[in-house]
């Protein structure tokens, strides 16, 4: 299965476009990949093709067979869902790739996108955001797509900044939504999350909303790759420090396992989708995992429910 590198999509024009790229990327890459399954079954849907209507995907066809068949469109309750986007200062970090900002405003573009071509509402809601324009709410018309894609490109250009406070906008999704239920898209590196950031999303997982994380982070974040005399600049606080990294290796790699179990630990104990997403992953890859994750909890139904 070919995908496109990340660092490609940059050369793409617009952010309705990549989002396209990326959806039916995801759809199609994972059609052809997959053979299983009885034509027969479903001769009246015909297989999904670029350019048909992703609303009309039949969902329980595919979680039968792996493969993308499209149906006439039957009428579901609308789904609202909130895409919350971590625009901290570290989320500015490229080794050498995407910027794990423009990676995750690249993946929530593409959610945004599929959610409004099966006619549910999608809002955004950035960290850090919530007082200077940032927040958009949650609408299903194609003109607010192009609405909410602007504002990620705005947020892409305007780079990260600060210590954004995951906990302060996941309460503000949950003052926003209620107590009816809503499709909750967190994609953050987590820096600024953990502890009041993930009470949080246990709170709202037990109101009942379904919530889903997608843990950005970058390959040097993951491998601590460095050689030789470095220096290490803080983007949260401006920190430096100039060191070996051999010397540093085992340490940040022993703390960074604790980190990342102890976030996935906490997800699954709440209930929580968990998805761990380095920035050098195809971004439809990470989507397409996510909609199979999804099929398969749902025991082939809608990938999210309202």
């Amino acid at each position: 299965m070919s995908f496109l590198d990340p660092s490609a999509l940059t050369q793409v024009s617009g952010m309705l476009l990549r989002a396209r790229l990326i959806v039916e990327g995801a759809l199609t890459g994972a059609h052809r990949a997959r053979l299983r399954g009885s034509s027969v079954e479903f001769a009246e849907h015909k297989e999904y093709a670029p350019g048909d209507e992703i609303r009309h995907i039949d969902w329980k066809a595919y979680a039968k067979v792996d493969r993308y068949y499209v149906k006439q469109f039957e009428q579901e309750s609308q789904l609202t869902a909130y895409l919350v986007l971590d625009t901290s200062a570290s989320m500015d970090y490229a080794g050498e790739g995407l910027s794990k900002l423009r990676y995750a405003a690249y993946l929530s573009a593409a959610l945004a996108y599929l959610l409004v071509q099966q006619r549910d509402r999608v809002g955004l809601l950035p960290f850090g955001q919530l007082d200077s324009g940032g927040y958009v709410p949650p609408r299903a018309q194609p003109a607010h797509l192009r609405t909410l894609l602007g504002s990620l490109e705005e947020l892409c250009e305007r780079g990260g900044a600060g210590d954004a406070s995951a906990a302060a906008a996941l309460d503000r999704v949950a003052e926003i939504a209620g107590r009816r239920r809503a499709l909750i898209a967190v994609c953050s590196d987590l820096f600024a999350a953990e502890g009041d950031g993930l009470a949080v999303l246990r709170r709202l997982q037990a109101r009942g909303h379904d919530v889903v994380v997608f843990h950005v982070l970058d390959p040097d974040e993951l491998s601590f790759p460095f050689r030789g005399l470095t220096r290490f600049e803080s983007l949260e606080d401006e920190r430096v420090l100039l060191a070996e990294p051999e010397s540093l290796r085992r340490a940040y790699l022993r703390r960074l396992e604790a980190f990342l179990a102890r976030v996935e630990r906490g997800c699954a104990d709440s209930g929580v989708g968990y998805h761990r997403v380095p920035t050098s992953q195809p971004v439809e890859r990470t989507l397409l995992e996510f909609l199979e994750t999804r099929a398969r909890l749902r025991g082939g139904g809608r990938t999210w429910s309202s």
